[in-house]
C-alpha cells in the first residue's frame, strides 16, 4: 500500500513509497482504511524534531475512515464502521482516567514507541502512534471512534485533533465568560477553532493575532472581531481593553517567545491559556514577583483539555447545528501523492487545513 514517510528527523520532504504494510493486526486492534486526513502543524514539529518521534515514519494523527478488519475481543465496532481516529485514547483504568482527566491519559503515547508499519528495509512507525497518510492503519480498537452516517470523512478528520483542541481550550479549559475579551495568538486550524469557541461562549471583543494576512481576513468570518499582526497587538490591546490586557490570552503557535508576549497581554488576574505544542528545550521565562503579583492564571490544554469522546459528540452537535464552521477551516485539498505541497501550504501559512484524500 501507499504512505508519506520521514526517513530522518530534520528532512523536510516526505517520500511516498508503495510497499508499506501495516502490522500488529491481532486481539484487541482494527485495521482502518484511512479516507482523509488533515495535515497538523504537530505532523511538522515531528519531522523536524521539535516534538519526540522515532524515524522513519509516517506522520498523520488527524484522520477518518472505515474499518476493514477487527481483532479478536472487539465488539464494540465491525467492518464498515465509519470512524474518526484518535491518537489519545483513554485506558480507562489509570489515575487520570480515574480522576476524569482522560486527555491526560499515557496509555496512547505507548503506542508511538511501537512500529505501525513495515517496508523490506525494516520498521516504520506511525506519528503519536498512528500514521495517517497512509492507505491503512493498525491501530488499538479504542483509538477508532464511531461517527454517524452523516459526518463526512473531511469533517470528522478534522474533529480528530486540531478542532477539538482549539474549540476545547476556549470551551473547557478557560470556560470563557460571556462579554470578555479574548486575543488568539496564531489562526491556523487550531487558533481558528478557539476563535469559534469564543464566540460560542459569548465572548464580547476576540482579537485574533497572526503574521499572515490570510489567515487574519479568515479569522474575521470565524467571529473574531478585530484581526491584527503581532505588531499591531499593542495597538488593539490600548484600544480594546484600555491598555489593561486581555481577559483570556489563547497562546496557539507553542513557542515561549509567544507565550511570553500572551502573558504580557493577559490582564492582572486574567487567565493565558497554552495550547501549542513546543520543543522541550524552549523555555519560558517568569520572574517570581510578577508571578506572584500579577496573579494571572497559566492554563495548559492538552488536547481540549476535557473527555475526548465527550468533545467529539459535542462538536459534531455543534456543526449539525451551524454553530461552527467546520467547512471552511478546510482551504486545500491535495491527493496523498501531493503531500509536499500540502507541507509547503502548511509552512507559508497559506492554508487553515489542507485535507489529504487518500
Amino acid at each position: 500500500m501507499r504512505a508519506a514517510v520521514l526517513h530522518e528527523i530534520g528532512q523536510d520532504k516526505l517520500e511516498v513509497l508503495e510497499d508499506i504494510e501495516a502490522v500488529g493486526f491481532g486481539p484487541g486492534k482494527v485495521r482502518v482504511r484511512v479516507r482523509a486526513t488533515g495535515l497538523c502543524h504537530s505532523d511538522l514539529s515531528a519531522m523536524s524534531g521539535v516534538l519526540p518521534q522515532p524515524a522513519p515514519f509516517v506522520p498523520g494523527h488527524e484522520g477518518a475512515g472505515e474499518i476493514l478488519e477487527v481483532g479478536d475481543g472487539v465488539r464494540h465496532l465491525k467492518p464498515g464502521d465509519r470512524v474518526v481516529l484518535c491518537w489519545l485514547p483513554a485506558c480507562g483504568a489509570c489515575p487520570a482516567c480515574r480522576r476524569g482527566q482522560t486527555q491526560l491519559c499515557l496509555a496512547g503515547f505507548m503506542n508511538a514507541g511501537t512500529p505501525n508499519f513495515k517496508r523490506p528495509g525494516g520498521d516504520v512507525f506511525g506519528f503519536a502512534g498512528t500514521g495517517t497518510f497512509a492507505e491503512e492503519v493498525v491501530v488499538d480498537a479504542g483509538c477508532a471512534v464511531p461517527i454517524p452516517e452523516d459526518v463526512p470523512f473531511d469533517i470528522a478528520a478534522l474533529i480528530g485533533c486540531g478542532v477539538t483542541t482549539g474549540l476545547g481550550a476556549a470551551l473547557n479549559t478557560a470556560d470563557v465568560r460571556a462579554g470578555s475579551s479574548v486575543a488568539v495568538i496564531g489562526c491556523g486550524g487550531v487558533g481558528i477553532s478557539a476563535v469559534q469557541g469564543a464566540r460560542l461562549k459569548g465572548a464580547a471583543e476576540i482579537v485574533a493575532v497572526d503574521p499572515v494576512a490570510s489567515r487574519r481576513e479568515s479569522a474575521l468570518r470565524f467571529g473574531a472581531t478585530k484581526a491584527v499582526s503581532p505588531e499591531e497587538l499593542a495597538d488593539v490591546r490600548q484600544k480594546v481593553t484600555g491598555g489593561e490586557g486581555f481577559d483570556y490570552v489563547f497562546e496557539v503557535v507553542g513557542r515561549s517567545a509567544t507565550a511570553r508576549t500572551a502573558y504580557e497581554n493577559t490582564r492582572r488576574g486574567g487567565t493565558l491559556v497554552v495550547v501549542g505544542a513546543g520543543a522541550t528545550d524552549d523555555f519560558l521565562q517568569l520572574n517570581m514577583f510578577e508571578l506572584f503579583f500579577d496573579e494571572k492564571r497559566i492554563l495548559p490544554s492538552m488536547y481540549g483539555g476535557g473527555d475526548v469522546l465527550s468533545s467529539y459528540e459535542r462538536t459534531i452537535a455543534l456543526w449539525r447545528a451551524g454553530r461552527v464552521d467546520l467547512e471552511g477551516l478546510i482551504t486545500h485539498r491535495v491527493p496523498l501523492a501531493e503531500i509536499n505541497e500540502a507541507l509547503d501550504q502548511m509552512r507559508t501559512g497559506t492554508a487553515l487545513r489542507t485535507c489529504i484524500e487518500i
